[in-house]
């Protein structure tokens, strides 16, 4: 069954590409995470270690941040809906890569590492005591380490899915 949409498949490939470009550029952002950045922020002493995530979680809230970071669940919405068939594989690797943004990125994001975030964000580093310092940390970086791994395989799970659908399924012109 094909259901006509009111859009050309050009602004459907666009709207597709520049969904994939958003996933990639916060998957690649979640990776480096994972395989760089924390592994150097854990060598750091715990007043370094909570410094620096104060400030990285202050630095990374900007409009190139939030617009791909917002834009991606956006546009992946949009795809699934103009690439909505039943039939075709290529809108359930569409649906999938939605999906695995909204609930493993999106909304992990959101209720794990953002309220974490906050936390950090209420210390205050400098009359904090030794001991504080490292129950702040063990507070926060075992747990915010474990949610961005997730957001990590969520979001190249994501990414997976639609490189796979560029590759193996073009739009017919």
């Amino acid at each position: 069954m094909y259901i006509k949409k009111n859009i050309d498949m050009k602004s459907q490939d666009i709207i597709l590409a520049l969904a994939t470009i958003f996933s990639a550029i916060i998957s690649g952002l979640f990776f480096s995470y994972t395989f760089s950045v924390n592994l150097g922020l854990h060598k750091l002493n715990d007043k370094a270690f909570l410094m620096a995530m104060q400030n990285i979680n202050k630095e990374i809230l900007n409009s190139a941040f939030y617009c791909c970071f917002l834009g991606a669940p956006i546009l992946l919405f949009m795809a699934t809906i103009l690439f909505f068939d039943l039939y075709s594989p290529k809108f359930y690797l569409i649906l999938a890569a939605c999906l695995s943004y909204i609930i493993g990125v999106f909304v992990v994001t959101g209720t794990k590492n953002v309220p974490l975030n906050n936390q950090l964000a209420s210390i205050d580093l400098l009359i904090s005591s030794e001991k504080s310092l490292r129950l702040a940390r063990d507070a926060f970086e075992k747990p915010w380490v474990f949610w961005n791994n997730i957001r990590t395989c969520s979001s190249l799970l994501s990414l997976t899915c639609l490189v796979i659908n560029l590759v193996f399924f073009k739009s017919k012109n």
